[in-house]
């Protein structure tokens, strides 16, 4: 491909060093590896739908096999004058001659080729992302049950608000999670779409077959229009969104745990194996690993601006800065919110509350003032407003006056204003155990909650494994076709695998 017919000299060296030499050593295996399970699909439908000769295709895909087999090692002293995938096309021509190796780019371009791969690589960092936010979200449902009669203060405003309880706290997360899960999901449904076979830009005139192409690639069906399929990397700007908004929610999570499990808050305990010490101050107990969640979870939103940026005000056809530079950063993006994901899964796991703690601080916070304030109003004739300001001014007579926030007090003082109310069970502990209403930290309410979130989760496991198996049945699939082509299967157990297949662990 260095002599083109149109083009006759080769690409200035500085500029190759930058953009291709990069692209050998540790990458050229799983790059190449994607590359010739596309090849091996396209060139079995071009024998089947006998555009071209069939023992041709049969060599050829024995070459790729012994590539694949050898893990491409004898392209690893080559210089990538034009990038990998020239680079492994030329030294097909060059062993099995132009009229095998020649064939390979027939019915199709490197644009549609690189659009293929794209969705294809996307495929592991896509299950890892789901696979790791299910497993976060299975720790936060079984600890939000675990934990919801431990009483805490809900906090607005960085101030001690309302009697609430640890649970409550986590099968909250547990809801945002999921929704963001499913933001996920929903992006990743154009994962399932090929592109391959629309060539350049405008299709092809060949009588190509791109729903059997599709299927053997483990894809539900082709894309329709031919520029769409070339022009758009909305699956990673969409998967890029939906993992940034993410990361929000876990930065968030991840700086409420960190104030908490400080000296002064003492709400939660950390085990030894979460937890570092300082060079310097041998007394410290850093969370660190909640600081790399909280670093972690930029990068999505770094690399959706970065790609957004390249993408914006191109033209809407293929495009380097669309299919080469907007997508450079995905795949180091969705590795570190899937990070994120494992490290905060770790810490919620093993954080134990300190529930005198909580409690106390609880109390202290005066947090039931709302509920005294709803008995005002449920027991007499005062309006909310009313009863609101009496509440307040009794809290301040009570600072003012260095008397505690306790039942005989409150009573006391209420009587004095000519109002008889009972203040039983107004402790921080009732309070949380009779919200009910509102989506309250009462039990029923939260069990409500957690049923919910659990019935989510098991439909995106199941949507998981599905997708999965359906990738899976087409590696099956394919090795079938290549086989019925004429070409002898091989052992592919060194060969690393494109689509994962491990089972989904629920501890």
């Amino acid at each position: 491909m260095e002599n083109t017919g149109r083009i006759s000299t080769s690409l200035l060296p500085a500029a190759r060093r930058v953009l291709f030499d990069k692209a050998v050593g540790a990458a050229i295996e799983e790059e190449l590896y994607i590359s010739s399970e596309v090849d091996r699909a396209h060139l079995v439908m071009l024998a089947e739908c006998r555009i071209v000769d069939r023992e041709k295709a049969a060599r050829l895909l024995r070459a790729i096999e012994r590539l694949r087999d050898a893990r491409f090692a004898p392209l690893g002293n080559r210089q990538p004058l034009r990038g990998l995938y020239l680079l492994y096309e030329d030294y097909l021509i060059e062993t099995e001659g132009p009229e095998v190796g020649g064939i390979l780019q027939t019915g199709r371009s490197r644009n549609d080729l690189n659009a293929t791969i794209h969705k294809l690589k996307l495929r592991r960092p896509l299950i890892r992302l789901l696979r790791e936010g299910l497993r976060l979200q299975a720790v936060l449902i079984r600890r939000a049950r675990r934990y919801r009669g431990v009483v805490m203060p809900a906090y607005t405003h960085g101030q001690a608000a309302m009697p609430s309880s640890y649970g409550h706290y986590l099968a909250a997360i547990a809801k945002a999670v999921g929704r963001d899960l499913d933001g996920v999901q929903l992006a990743g449904e154009g994962i399932n779409q090929s592109p391959l076979g629309a060539g350049a830009v405008g299709g092809t005139t060949l009588p190509i077959d791109t729903v059997r192409t599709a299927r053997l690639l483990g894809f539900s069906e082709p894309v329709e229009n031919s520029i769409d399929a070339v022009a758009s990397r909305d699956l990673m700007l969409r998967l890029l969104s939906a993992a940034a908004i993410l990361g929000v929610t876990l930065s968030r999570v991840a700086a409420d745990l960190l104030q908490w499990a400080t000296s002064e808050f003492d709400f939660l305990e950390l085990p030894d194996e979460i937890v570092g010490s300082s060079s310097a101050m041998p007394q410290k107990r850093n969370p660190f690993l909640l600081e790399h969640v909280q670093g972690r979870t930029t990068s999505t939103l770094g690399a959706f601006v970065s790609a957004m940026t390249a993408i914006h005000s191109t033209p809407f056809t293929n495009s380097i800065a669309v299919g080469t530079e907007a997508v450079r950063h995905v795949w180091q993006a969705l590795e570190d919110i899937s990070d994120a994901l494992l490290l905060i899964r770790l810490v919620i796991a093993r954080a134990q509350p300190r529930r005198d703690s909580m409690l106390h601080r609880a109390d202290a916070g005066m947090t039931t003032a709302t509920a005294l304030a709803n008995r005002i109003v449920s027991e007499t004739e005062c309006d909310f407003r009313t009863s609101h300001r009496i509440v307040g001014e009794m809290i301040l007579h009570f600072i003012r006056n260095g008397i505690p926030y306790q039942e005989d007090k409150i009573s006391g003082y209420l009587q004095s204003r000519g109002l008889a109310v009972s203040v039983a069970g107004l402790d921080p502990v009732s309070i949380t155990e009779s919200s009910e209403w509102g989506g309250g930290p009462g039990a029923n309410s939260i069990e409500h909650s957690l049923h919910s979130s659990r019935i989510k989760w098991a439909d995106q496991v199941r949507w998981c494994r599905q997708l999965v198996l359906g990738w899976q049945k087409a590696k099956s699939e394919i090795e079938e076709a290549v086989s019925n082509i004429g070409c002898h299967q091989i052992d592919l157990t060194l060969s690393p695998a494109p689509y994962p297949g491990q089972k989904l662990h629920h501890s």
